[in-house]
């Protein structure tokens, strides 16, 4: 199994600088020992105007066997072939790529203390591949080649190699002969390869664990959330482990999302407890307790703002109980409090039943609460719960128990990742959507952004929009004047602001708005919690921007 990698002087720098990149010295020839067999590293040549460095692995494929590997691990193609007769000493693969990170470790981080900033440059490399397995079928052959290096910034030669030279009616083997150039810097040219040669070859010979997702993700930065190949690379890297793909797929998502706010991944993704169990414990809605209802009341059903999740600091309004609090819950048909929170969620279903929505999107569904209703409902075929936050969505199917449920109730629901301020033509064809309890989490600024995405973008039949109305915080004594309800609310309108608002986007995008109170409502200062439906259009039925204050 072999690799080599050139480069050529430049105005300003001997080509021999590879060496110090490498960290290894062209006047020796170098051996390490690997679980696998020993690799070989030495330099063909090494003259100030061309530098080529080689890595030869030479694989044990007896102490394979021993040791368990090269079977056909993952998929192999190996399958087919005897134990100790196979191509794993000759052809390219993961055996490669692992040598490559042994090997070249401080190479593929970027280090390299005698030629300060030299690593941090381009330079123009040639890197040279005998033999790489491309299966996959349709994927396989050149072609493959070509998709996964050339967006990358290679010029790619890559050329099937005949099963036999001799017998050209026999057609082309699954191997390649594979030769890159380009003007990159030798770390990333590495972490390439170190990704890329396992999916090429589309198997690994070594049981694929959860900690490959961080390996690919420390490898994939910068190029790989970015590649048109993504999805392969990423199915394909993690040996077709649905599991561990779909979390790899998350996080890159994330990344993005954080990269374009300018923030870090973990300020989008802290909308859940640490605690795996927190999303299965349900409040109980029977407490007497006045002020337990406000607290469940005033904190947001849907945790995970668009852009902007919540800390994880206890809001104003949970604190020790205060028998001076207001209460917000109205009594069932058994005479038992009923939280402002489920108050909330049956005037949601109230508005979508009016319209008669079937497929509906729950815009922020935080951990599940209005996703898990709306599926009670049999007029709801479908619902689509969207969050930036992949650990909310990870304790919303906890709670919903998408594991456990039928093949039927299963196809009724879905919970995806993305971000409310972005268009997103998953969105669209909807009857309806919901945004719970989650534009006063956005920066006023960025609140443009999510109005076109929805109303623009999406463009819903129906939206429901709710938010706190400050106008009724003034009903709590524990919370202190001019603070809001939680410490990552942006805002908080009084019922004419967001009377305003509605009237100005139903204006701009067509739609009919209705307003109404959620919540027991106060002579002074109305209801805690204030709606807004909106239609699209001006159907016969709906309200012509009818507003209750």
């Amino acid at each position: 199994m072999f690799i080599s990698i050139s480069t050529t002087a430049t105005a300003d720098r001997p080509a021999t600088d590879l060496g110090f990149l490498l960290h290894k010295h062209p006047e020796k020839v170098q051996r390490f020992s690997t679980s696998h067999g020993v690799a070989h590293v030495f330099y063909p040549e090494a003259t100030e105007q061309v530098c080529t460095a080689a890595l030869l692995l030479d694989i044990d494929p007896v102490a394979l066997v021993r040791q368990g590997r090269g079977r056909g691990r993952a998929g192999s193609p190996d399958l087919a072939l005897a134990q100790y007769v196979n191509d794993r000493p000759y052809a390219a693969s993961s055996l490669l790529a692992v040598a490559l990170r042994a090997v070249f470790r401080s190479a593929m981080k970027g280090a390299c203390e005698k030629l300060p900033g030299r690593a941090e440059l381009p330079m123009p490399l040639r890197i040279s591949l005998p033999a790489v397995p491309a299966t996959g079928g349709g994927e396989g052959g050149p072609g493959m080649v070509r998709r996964l290096f050339e967006p990358l910034g290679w010029q790619v030669e890559a050329t099937a190699i005949p099963l036999d030279e001799a017998f050209p009616e026999w057609g082309e083997s699954r191997y390649v002969r594979v030769e890159l150039t380009g003007e990159l810097r030798l770390a990333d040219a590495l972490q390439q390869l170190y990704v890329l040669l396992p999916v090429l070859d589309g198997a690994k010979h070594y049981w694929v664990a959860p900690d490959e997702v961080d390996k690919l993700l420390a490898a994939g930065e910068g190029w790989l959330g970015g590649h048109p190949e993504l999805a392969v690379i990423t199915r394909r890297y993690l040996a077709r482990r649905w599991s561990l793909t779909r979390l790899a797929m998350e996080r890159l998502a994330l990344a993005r999302l954080a990269e374009a706010d300018d923030r870090e991944a973990e300020e989008l993704d802290n909308a859940v407890d640490d605690d795996p169990d927190a999303a299965d414990e349900t409040p109980d809605s029977t407490t007497p307790d006045a002020n337990a209802d406000v607290a469940r009341a005033t904190t947001p059903p849907h945790t995970t703002p668009p852009h902007t999740t919540p800390p994880h600091t206890t809001p104003p309004d949970t604190t020790a109980p205060d028998t001076t609090a207001p209460d917000t819950t109205a009594p069932d048909t058994d005479g038992r409090p009923v939280p402002l929170a489920v108050q909330r969620r049956a005037a949601i279903l109230a508005a979508l039943a009016e319209t008669g929505a079937a497929r509906v999107l729950d815009l922020g569904c935080g951990q599940g609460e209005l996703v898990g209703e709306l599926l009670k409902d049999i007029r709801v075929t479908e619902v689509l719960g969207v969050d930036v936050s992949s650990r909310a969505l990870a304790a919303a199917a906890r709670r919903l128990r998408l594991d456990r449920m039928t093949e039927r109730q299963a196809a009724r629901v879905r919970l995806v990742q993305g971000a409310l301020t972005y268009t997103d033509a998953r969105l669209k064809g909807y009857d309806a959507a919901v945004l719970s309890e989650v534009i006063e989490h956005l920066d006023l600024p960025r609140l443009p952004a999510l109005e076109y995405a929805v109303f623009g973008a999406a463009r819903p039949q129906t939206v429901v929009v709710t938010t706190p109305n400050v106008e009724y915080n003034v009903r709590w004594e524990t919370l202190p004047a001019g603070h809001v309800r939680h410490s990552d609310h942006r805002f908080e309108w009084s019922r004419a602001e967001f009377a305003d608002w509605a009237e100005r986007v139903a204006r701009t995008y067509g739609y009919t708005v209705a307003l109404r109170p959620v919540g027991p409502v106060d002579e002074e200062v109305g209801a805690p919690t204030q709606l807004a439906l909106f239609r699209a259009g001006n159907p016969d039925n709906a309200p012509e921007r009818s507003v209750t204050r």
